[in-house]
């Protein structure tokens, strides 16, 4: 437990994201207890000279004063405060956060004090406006403390795509996703929208028929631009029956132009929720991409996380999909699973390698607060949680070494490590949309339980989005109340 306690309550969610950075899991108190092992302590010292508790200088207005109270001793660190300049301020109390906490625990952040989950955002954004690959790697080390390594990697993806994104026009265009938050159970560290599947048997028209609803407004409202991609998830799509699928598949070729469609995913996600029929229906609507995620190849990880598929069934749910000809298939595992070691991980891989996907995502385990793992954190505190750099750069070697290149990264808060999740594919197989939902670089509309469209303002260089309801039988009642309040951003996009 670690306390806060900060007058100026300006830099609290930049000062407590870092935090949680350097002891993941950890909770906050805002009074004084003798629970807490240690506090912060934030003053924004305005008016007359003061004398600070350190007695050896004097601050004066416009001054940040951030100390850290362990046992008998403080830590201070001074920062003048830019007033309009919230950037530059934030930067400088969150190296100085940084540089107290990187002594206390006797350890650095690969990412140094970046907390945002798009660190390759920040280079592409400078190679865009035409920095040198030089300039953008100072600039990283020195505002942010990242690690020579990872602010490679961030360049090498945002090169990648760059390239990729040059014949998509993110301004005229616009992506769809599709959210189906059913799944067959659910995991032991998810936090995802997603209901069981079996509680909903034979009420699935319901949802449908409310998302579909959406579908017809969302179409109409997107009239006269360009759908470039076209994403379903969850949840699992495929915990869906067949005859549902054919449905929603069918919907959406008849609300939406697909005549230049450059990519179309569904996440098959769990094996234990694939059959030939499913993947037979996925095959005649022209689904060019998939996802059959094993997460790990231990089996007795897959038992402790709540994954109802096995090994095998991976392997051959894989071959099925292959049989039936689906050429782009993505593997998602996860790095950090409770009592997994180095050896499991280089076993995965290897049983990975044998089955030759077209992309594989690595993500770093990240425990979410609405995750069974943490919500009865008492229940799995003997658990063993362990990722490290070794492990990391094990996964991108055998990516590598089966011919894929990283080509998307994104970060999550409370992840093991403190990494980051990175994709890699063969030469002509990443995924368009990856790249356009993390970048941020065109409008996504959403539908769905739980899903967030988002709606790009080039012009202004920003962002706006509108959520929907998680809860699904919230969804279907309020349905009508979604519409419209997804209509209200709708409408202020800017002409193509």
């Amino acid at each position: 437990m670690i306390g806060l306690l900060l007058n100026d309550r300006s830099y609290e969610q930049d000062i407590r994201e870092l935090l949680m950075a350097f002891y993941p899991g950890e909770t906050f108190v805002y009074e004084k207890n003798d629970e807490a092992q240690f506090y912060i302590h934030g003053d924004l010292v305005q008016g007359d000279d003061i004398l600070a508790e350190t007695g050896d200088a004097t601050y004066g207005e416009g001054i940040y004063i951030l100390s850290l109270e362990c046992k008998d001793t403080k830590t201070y660190r001074t920062f003048e405060v830019c007033y309009g300049q919230r950037f530059e301020t934030k930067n400088k109390i969150k190296r100085g956060l940084y540089d107290i906490l990187s002594k206390r625990t006797e350890r650095e952040l690969p990412w140094g004090t970046l907390t945002g989950i798009r660190p390759t955002k920040i280079a592409m954004t400078k190679m865009e406006e035409g920095w040198k690959k030089d300039d953008i790697a100072r600039y990283m080390r020195d505002t942010y403390l990242a690690s020579r390594e990872k602010i490679d990697l961030s360049m090498e993806i945002a090169e990648r795509e760059r390239e990729l994104l040059s014949d998509v026009s993110c301004n005229e265009g616009y992506s769809l996703y599709v959210g189906i938050p059913f799944c067959p159970t659910t995991c032991l560290y998810c936090s995802f929208t997603s209901f069981p599947i079996g509680k909903w048997e034979g009420r699935t028209g319901l949802y449908l028929e409310a998302l579909f609803k959406e579908m017809d407004y969302t179409a109409d409202k997107m009239k006269g631009r360009v759908l470039d991609t076209v994403y379903f998830g969850g949840g699992t799509p495929t915990s869906l029956s067949a005859e549902d699928l054919d449905r929603i598949l069918n919907q959406v070729e008849k609300t939406f132009d697909l005549s230049k469609v450059k990519e179309y995913t569904v996440e098959a996600g769990r094996p234990d929720s694939i059959t030939r029929e499913k993947l037979e229906v996925l095959r005649k609507h022209g689904i060019t991409r998939i996802s059959i995620n094993p997460q790990t190849m231990k089996q007795a990880t897959l038992d402790l996380i709540g994954r109802h598929h096995t090994v095998d069934m991976v392997k051959e749910k894989f071959l099925l999909a292959r049989e039936l000809g689906f050429d782009n298939i993505n593997m998602d595992l996860i790095i950090g699973l409770p009592e997994e070691t180095l050896e499991d991980v280089k076993h995965t891989m290897e049983e990975v390698k044998a089955l030759q996907p077209d992309s594989v995502t690595v993500h770093s385990l990240a425990i979410k607060r609405a995750a069974r793992l943490n919500m009865f954190k008492e229940q799995y505190q003997d658990l063993k949680i362990t990722n490290t750099q070794e492990m990391i750069d094990l996964t991108a070697e055998y990516a590598r070494n089966m011919g894929m290149e990283p080509y998307y990264l994104y970060r999550q808060k409370n992840m093991a490590g403190n990494f980051e999740n990175v994709g890699y594919s063969l030469p002509g197989k990443a995924c368009l949309y990856n790249i356009l939902i993390m970048e941020e670089k065109q409008t996504i509309a959403a539908c769905g339980a739980g899903t967030t469209t988002k709606v790009t303002f080039p012009s202004e260089n920003r962002l706006e989005r509108v959520e929907n309801v998680k809860d699904v039988e919230q969804y279907i009642g309020r349905i009508d109340e979604m519409l419209e309040r997804k209509g209200k951003l709708l409408d202020k996009m800017e002409t193509p």
